[in-house]
C-alpha cells in the first residue's frame, strides 16, 4: 500500500499547550513531505471511545494510503504498546489501549508492535510515532520498524439491546452543536423495524416518530431524529441544542419502540 502523505491527527493533547505542535515538528523533521490534518485535538482526557468515534467517523473520507495518528490515553500501563496497523486501506498508529478495538468492527487486517529502545515518555513515544510515519510515507516495509503480532488490547463498546419490537440505546457522542448521536446504525435500525412506525423514547419527554432526511425539515426550534454522516442515529433541535435542553448525557439510555399497527 503505497502512503498518500497525508498524516492525521486524533488526540487529547487540546489546543491551548504545544503538544500536538510538538509532534508535527519531531515528524516534520524526519524529512519527508506530509500534509497535516487535525480531525481533533480536543477528545476528552483519556477517553478511547471519544477518540474512536471521531476517528471512525471521519477516516473513510481520505485517500487510501493516508496515516492516521492515534494520541489518546498513550501510556495506559507501565510499559505501554505502540502499533501500527494497515487496514481498510489506510494506515492507523497509536497505542494499544483499546482504541483499535472500538474503531474496527472487526480484526484489522495486519497488526505490528512497533520497536522502541527507549523507556517510555511524551518524547519517545512522539519521536517513536515521527519515525513510522516517515518509514510509511517513504514507502518502507512495515515490517522493519515493528513485530507482526496477532494481540489486540480488547474494550467491550456499549452496545444497544434489542427485541423484535424495541432497541434500548445509549448515547454515544455529544458534538459541539449539542446533537445527541447513539448508538444505533442504519443497518440495525432497518432490520428491527422491518418498515414499521416507531416512537424514540428518552428521558421523560415526548417521543419522537418521524424520521428526518436533514435538520431543517423540521421548524427552527423543533425536535427531530435523523441518520447522521457517521450512519448512526442522531436527536437533534434544528438550530437547537438538544443535549442541554433535554439533560442527556454520555451513556445515558434512550429506547427505540416498533409498532404493530
Amino acid at each position: 500500500m503505497q502512503a498518500s502523505g497525508i498524516i492525521t491527527l486524533t488526540t487529547d493533547f487540546g489546543v491551548r499547550d504545544h503538544y500536538a505542535a510538538l509532534l508535527k515538528g519531531h515528524i516534520l523533521s524526519e524529512g519527508q513531505a506530509v500534509q497535516f490534518i487535525d480531525i481533533s485535538h480536543q477528545v476528552q482526557a483519556y477517553n478511547i471511545g471519544q477518540a474512536a468515534y471521531l476517528l471512525g467517523a471521519s477516516f473513510w473520507a481520505f485517500p487510501k494510503g493516508s496515516i492516521h495518528i492515534v494520541s489518546v490515553h498513550n501510556f495506559y500501563q507501565e510499559h505501554p504498546r505502540f502499533l501500527v496497523i494497515a487496514h481498510k486501506g489506510h494506515y492507523f498508529i497509536g497505542p494499544d489501549n483499546g482504541v483499535f478495538s472500538l474503531l474496527f468492527k472487526e480484526k484489522p487486517q495486519e497488526i505490528y508492535q512497533l520497536i522502541s529502545e527507549e523507556p517510555p515518555s511524551l518524547l519517545s513515544m512522539q519521536r517513536l510515532f515521527a519515525k513510522a510515519s516517515a518509514h510509511l510515507l517513504a514507502q518502507q516495509p512495515i515490517e522493519e520498524i515493528g513485530r507482526k503480532s496477532n494481540e489486540l488490547l480488547e474494550r467491550i463498546s456499549l452496545n444497544a439491546v434489542v427485541s423484535k419490537d424495541y432497541i434500548r440505546a445509549a448515547v454515544l457522542y455529544i458534538d459541539v452543536y449539542e446533537n445527541v448521536v447513539l448508538n444505533v446504525d442504519r443497518k440495525l435500525f432497518e432490520e428491527i423495524a422491518q418498515g414499521r412506525s416507531f416512537e424514540l423514547y428518552f428521558k421523560r419527554f415526548d417521543p419522537i416518530s418521524d424520521l428526518s432526511l436533514h435538520y431543517a425539515e423540521q421548524a427552527v426550534g423543533e425536535v427531530l431524529c435523523l441518520f447522521n454522516s457517521s450512519g448512526l442515529l442522531e436527536i437533534a433541535i434544528n438550530a437547537g441544542k438538544a443535549a442541554s435542553l433535554f439533560g442527556l448525557k454520555v451513556d445515558d439510555s434512550v429506547q427505540l419502540e416498533f409498532l404493530n399497527d
